[in-house]
C-alpha cells in the first residue's frame, strides 16, 4: 500500500500575542526606575521619539491648559494626574497612519499622506543626530557608528526566574504544564518560596489546581531542588528525596520534629523515637547540609531602590491619587521626519522605515497611557477597600485578595498581580508595596473578617508583653485569642510565629 501526500485545510483558534501585545504586558510588570530605562532605550533606537523638556514649571502646566487650543502639536506631557491625561487621540492616530502605510504601492510616484496620521502630534525641535546615518555620511563613518558599544559586553549574575526558565525551555513540559510552570515561577519570592497561593495561580490561567500542583512538582526538581515549595518543611524533604534519602531516619525527623529540631530538643525527640542521640546528631549532620532557602544563592545583594510610583494623599477627608513623574522623561514625536515624507526627494525605503518607527513610538506612548490608567484603577479600588487602614494604621487592614480587586475593576486576575508587583505606593502610613495590602483572613465569632496580618500583629504583641521569665506557649496564646473571638489552632499559632521569625517559649525563656 503506498501513501500519497494530500493537502487538508482545518480551521482551529490560537492565541498570539502581537508585538504590541507584549509591550504593554512588560510595561505593566516594570517599576518607575525599569520604565525609565527602557524608555531611555528606546529614545536611542527610535529616531522618531524625542525629549520634550520644559524650561519651567509653570510653562509645562500653561501647555496643557492650552492643550486643547493648539492646532498644530500635541505634547505627550507626564502630568502628576490622570485628569490631564489626553491621549484619547492615539488610537485615530495609528488607525489613519496604517491606511496610508497600506495605500502605499511599490511605484516612485509620491505617496498621498493623509494628514490625520501627524494632526495632533508636536513636530518641535528636530532629532536629526537619530537619523539612520546611512543617508548623510560616508561608508566608513557609518561602519563606525553602527560597531557595538563595550557596555554591551557587560554581563550580570543570571536571576533565579531566568535560571529557572532556562530549565523550563529544555525540560518536557508542554501545553498547560508549561503555561503554569512558568506562572509559578513568575511568583517565586527571593527565598525561593511560591509567593501566592495555588488557586490563585489556577485563576490566572484558568487552569486546574491539579494541573497547578503537577507543575509546582516539576519546577521543584529544578536546580535549585526544592524551590515552589510552600514552607521550610516541604523544600527540604523535596531535597532529600531527590538524594533518595527518604528512608533515613532524617526524613522521619523533618517530617515529624522540625519545630523541636529548631529548638535542639534532641534529648526529648531521641527518647520518642526510642534511638540514641548519637543517632539523632549523625542525622543533624546530613539536615545541615540542605539549604532552607533554595533562592538566596540567586539573590542579587546590590542595593534595591525603592521609589514609590503614586502618592496617596488625604486632602479635605478625601484621597487623592498621584503619579509620581519626577525623573521620567516626557515623550513627542519628532516633525524632521514629516518633511521627509512630504519631500519628493526621499525614497519608498526611508518612507517605508519612517512609517514603522511612526508606528512603533505611538504604540509606545499608548502603552504607557495604558500602565498608568491601570495602575490608576487598581490603586482607587485598593483606597475604596483600605481606607480605614489608611486612616488608622496596619491594625485596621481588611482582607482583600487579588480576585476581588480583579472582578472590582473588571480586569484579568494576571494583570492585577503584574500590577502591585514591585511597585511602591507612598501612604500616609509610609512607603507600601501594593502586594502588602492583599492579605488572607478568618472570620471570627462576629462573623467579621480578620486579616491575617492583624493576627500576627497580635501574636507580635502577646509575646512582647509576656513575663520573660514564664513566656507564652503557643498553646495560650491560642487560647487568648479565642477569648478574642478568633479561634485557631495551636499549628497555626506556631506557624504564624514562625513566619515572624519569632522563636519559641523555650528559646524566649530568661533565667535571670
Amino acid at each position: 500500500m503506498s501513501i500519497k501526500p494530500n493537502l487538508t485545510t482545518s480551521l482551529r483558534q490560537n492565541l498570539v500575542l502581537t508585538p504590541q501585545m507584549r509591550q504593554r504586558i512588560e510595561l505593566l510588570s516594570m517599576t518607575k526606575l525599569e520604565l525609565n530605562e527602557m524608555v531611555t532605550q528606546e529614545l536611542i533606537e527610535n529616531p522618531l521619539l524625542e525629549l520634550d523638556e520644559p524650561t519651567t514649571v509653570e510653562s509645562s502646566s500653561e501647555s496643557v491648559e492650552n492643550l486643547s487650543e493648539s492646532e498644530d502639536s500635541v505634547t505627550y506631557d507626564r502630568t502628576s494626574t490622570l485628569e490631564t491625561r489626553t491621549t484619547e487621540t492615539l488610537p485615530n492616530q495609528q488607525q489613519s497612519f496604517e491606511t496610508s502605510s497600506t495605500s502605499n504601492d511599490d511605484s516612485e510616484s509620491e505617496p498621498e499622506i493623509n494628514p490625520d496620521a501627524f494632526q495632533e502630534i508636536d513636530f518641535g525641535t528636530t532629532f536629526e543626530e537619530y537619523l539612520d546615518p546611512g543617508y548623510k555620511t560616508t561608508e566608513y563613518e557609518y561602519d563606525d557608528r553602527e560597531r557595538p558599544s563595550y557596555e554591551n559586553f557587560l554581563s550580570r549574575p543570571l536571576t533565579l526566574s531566568e535560571h529557572l526558565l532556562w530549565q523550563l525551555r529544555l525540560s518536557d513540559l508542554y501545553g498547560e504544564l508549561r503555561d503554569a510552570a512558568e506562572a509559578i515561577i513568575g511568583n517565586l519570592n527571593d527565598d525561593g518560596y511560591l509567593d501566592a497561593t495555588i488557586q490563585e495561580i489556577a485563576e490566572m490561567g484558568g487552569w486546574t489546581e491539579y494541573t497547578v500542583e503537577e507543575a509546582r512538582f516539576a519546577v521543584q526538581s529544578f536546580d535549585p531542588v526544592g524551590v515552589a515549595s510552600l514552607n521550610k518543611r516541604e523544600c527540604l524533604l523535596v531535597q532529600l528525596e531527590q538524594m533518595g534519602l527518604t528512608d533515613r531516619l532524617a526524613y522521619r525527623l523533618i517530617s515529624n520534629y522540625l519545630d523541636r529540631l529548631q529548638q535542639f530538643r534532641l534529648p526529648e525527640i531521641a527518647k520518642e523515637l526510642n534511638v540514641t542521640l548519637d543517632e539523632i546528631r549523625q542525622e543533624m549532620d546530613v539536615i545541615k547540609k540542605l539549604e532552607p532557602y533554595p533562592g538566596r544563592k540567586y539573590t542579587n545583594q546590590s542595593t534595591h531602590y525603592i521609589e514609590p510610583e503614586v502618592y496617596i494623599e488625604k486632602i479635605d477627608e478625601e484621597y487623592y491619587i498621584h503619579f509620581n513623574d519626577e525623573g521620567m522623561p516626557q515623550l513627542r514625536i519628532n516633525s524632521h521626519y514629516r518633511r521627509l515624507l512630504e519631500s519628493n526627494d526621499t525614497t519608498k525605503e526611508t518612507r517605508d522605515y519612517i512609517k514603522n518607527r511612526f508606528r512603533s513610538a505611538v504604540d509606545l506612548l499608548k502603552n504607557i497611557e495604558h500602565r498608568r490608567q491601570t495602575i490608576y484603577r487598581v490603586c482607587e479600588s485598593i483606597v475604596r477597600r483600605q481606607r480605614e487602614f489608611l486612616d488608622k494604621g496596619v491594625e485596621y487592614i481588611r482582607p482583600m485578595m487579588l480576585k476581588d480587586v480583579a472582578e472590582d475593576i473588571e480586569m484579568h486576575l494576571s494583570t492585577v498581580s503584574r500590577v502591585v508587583n514591585g511597585k511602591y505606593a507612598h501612604t500616609p502610613q509610609g512607603v507600601i508595596e501594593l502586594r502588602r495590602f492583599f492579605t488572607e483572613g478568618m472570620v471570627n465569632e462576629d462573623g467579621e473578617e480578620v486579616s491575617t496580618r492583624v493576627i500576627k500583629l497580635q501574636i507580635k504583641k502577646m509575646i512582647e508583653e509576656e513575663d520573660s521569665r514564664n513566656p507564652l506557649t503557643d498553646d495560650e496564646i491560642a487560647k487568648r485569642l479565642a477569648k478574642d473571638g478568633m479561634k485557631m489552632s495551636r499549628r497555626t499559632v506556631a506557624k504564624y510565629r514562625d513566619q515572624m521569625n519569632i522563636p519559641g517559649s523555650r528559646e524566649r525563656r530568661s533565667v535571670i
